[in-house]
């Protein structure tokens, strides 16, 4: 299986390769549409700003690609942020591909922003990328932004207030929480993204292709 991890400029690229490697995969970190296009799983991290991530994408002539991609794409921590329309972060556009808008954390309740360690997750609706995944487990976040609990939520957390902590919808999928941080649970949520068929292709209005 080829699994590619776009390069866009995050210090944990190397941290999300070696999560992989634990299972078997050698991911290659790719800047070129070529390689996103061949490859059968495609990964996009991201670390710092939404608008860091975008601008990065654009300079390396990758919106359009990942926008037209067919084949599974798994975006974390920003990278799942930036799956949206639109984030607040410096009022971005997103690439689109889920609808909705990512917000600053209300930090409600006197909880801390930026939300930083492990939180329990609870499961909103199906979604294969969950799989083996059980309510009331851990996984480590570090976010300050966050992307709303709609039906392609399927794993939600709370920090002051309910945000998607893991999504998908067709052939796209994100965490927002750093699965190669997170032990065990990050570990099966990478699996689940493996698997064959976890993540079918769907058109562009959303029914299976």
């Amino acid at each position: 299986m080829r699994v590619v991890i776009i390069d866009a400029g995050g210090a944990n690229t190397g941290s999300v390769r070696y999560a992989f490697e634990r299972l078997g995969i050698e991911a290659a970190l790719v800047t070129d549409a070529a390689s996103i296009r061949l490859a059968d799983r495609v990964v996009l991290p991201g670390v710092g700003t939404a608008a860091q991530v975008m601008a990065r994408l654009r300079q390396l002539d990758l919106v359009d690609v990942l926008r037209s991609l067919e084949q599974p794409l798994l975006g974390i921590c920003v990278g799942m942020q930036l799956l949206y329309e639109r984030s607040e972060e410096g009022n971005v556009q997103g690439l689109g591909l889920l609808p909705g808008t990512v917000a600053r954390l209300a930090g409600a309740g006197g909880m801390r922003v930026p939300h930083m360690g492990w939180n329990r997750l609870r499961h909103t609706a199906p979604g294969t990328l969950a799989t083996g995944i059980a309510e009331g487990d851990h996984a480590f976040f570090v976010h300050s932004f966050a992307a709303p609990v709609t039906p392609d939520c399927i794993l939600a957390s709370d920090h002051g207030a309910p945000f998607a902590a893991a999504v998908q919808r067709g052939h796209i999928g994100g965490a927002q929480f750093h699965p190669e941080r997170s032990a065990t649970v990050g570990a099966r949520l990478l699996q689940n993204f493996l698997a064959p068929g976890v993540v079918p292709a769907v058109s562009p209005n959303g029914s299976p292709a």
